[in-house]
């Protein structure tokens, strides 16, 4: 027992990953959780023992779940987003956070190509017309969208953005992003205006970060500027969208169709969406192949492995940019 105590406490806090725990085990003393419910059950000798935190899901880590451990030197986080957690109390309080970038980006730009393509060809649609035998009566009509003749406009050019614009650029289609500043090494046109992008393009994808900086930037306004042949792809978050402005424009051809990975309160997706026929909805798989999932998962470990070996953290966020232990 003496030498369970000895160990780094880890709480393993969202969906279960098995990977993780695993992956875990030997090294540390972990202790899992599912739910708030979980966390307000656990005992102050394990709270006090708890030095670290492994984040699996988007689960609200906010201030008061950090102050609960006073030991807490590090939050390793699955997924590159981050919202989810105060990285701002975490910096104030000298407590390294840490994502899993580079492991899924590939895998993100793919299906972000794949839902951009389903979405303008509408291929989840005519997929239903053969399931339903209509095919015998009548053939599937000419798919009012193409990629053929567009320009893309990225919103956000990090480096999932980079992988998607390299991917449109082998179709030959032209590019154009929009972000704070401009982007170093990108030789595609810089917009610093959202507006003024979406004016001159028909097609957009979102893949910025999420919070408060981005709430709803994606609005009516912006809807109405991209126009009727406009296509609207969000790998990003849900939040960065008014989800609102984006039905109405959808049921009044303000745009032609959209392509969502992702909602403002998942699981739980507008009913609205459901029986639109110019929306693809996906359940936030972006990154869900099994290969890439286990990658990500094992970025956690490996970020809380060097934390606790006395090695700097192998990918912390910008805002806690912390080296070795001290």
């Amino acid at each position: 027992m003496a030498n369970e105590a000895a160990k780094p406490g880890i709480l393993v806090h969202g969906p279960k990953k098995p990977l993780v725990e695993r992956g875990l085990a030997e090294r540390f003393d972990v202790h899992v959780i599912h739910s708030p419910e979980e966390l307000e059950k656990l005992l102050p000798a394990v709270v006090d023992n708890i030095r670290g935190i492994a984040v699996t899901g988007l689960v609200k880590t906010d201030a008061a779940m950090l102050a609960r451990f006073p030991k807490l030197e590090i939050v390793a986080s699955f997924g590159v987003g981050y919202d989810h957690v105060d990285f701002r109390y975490a910096a104030a309080h000298n407590i390294v956070v840490t994502h899993t970038p580079d492991v899924l980006t590939e895998e993100v730009a793919d299906t972000t190509i794949g839902l951009l393509i389903a979405t303008l060809r509408e291929f989840i649609t005519a997929d239903r017309y053969v399931r339903e035998g209509k095919w015998p009566q009548k053939d599937y009509r000419l798919s009012p969208g193409s990629l053929r003749d567009r320009t893309v406009g990225i919103v956000g050019m990090g480096r999932i953005g980079r992988a998607i614009a390299r991917r449109v650029e082998a179709c030959g289609v032209p590019i154009v992003y929009h972000s704070r500043n401009p982007a170093p090494g990108i030789s595609y046109r810089h917009y610093p205006n959202l507006i003024e992008m979406a004016k001159d393009v028909d097609t957009m994808i979102a893949i910025t970060p999420g919070g408060a900086s981005t709430l709803k930037m994606i609005n009516a306004e912006v809807l109405k500027a991209l126009g009727p042949r406009g296509v609207f792809i969000n790998v990003a978050r849900g939040s960065v969208v008014d989800e609102e402005a984006l039905i109405a424009a959808l049921k009044d051809g303000t745009i032609l169709a959209a392509g969502l990975d992702v909602f403002a309160h998942e699981p739980n997706v507008p009913k609205e969406f459901w029986t639109m026929d110019n929306v693809v909805l996906l359940p936030h798989i972006a990154s869900a192949s099994i290969a890439t999932r286990d990658a990500m998962d094992q970025l956690v470990v490996d970020n809380l492995l060097n934390w606790f070996s006395g090695q700097p953290a192998l990918t912390p966020v910008a805002e806690t940019p912390f080296g070795k232990r001290e």
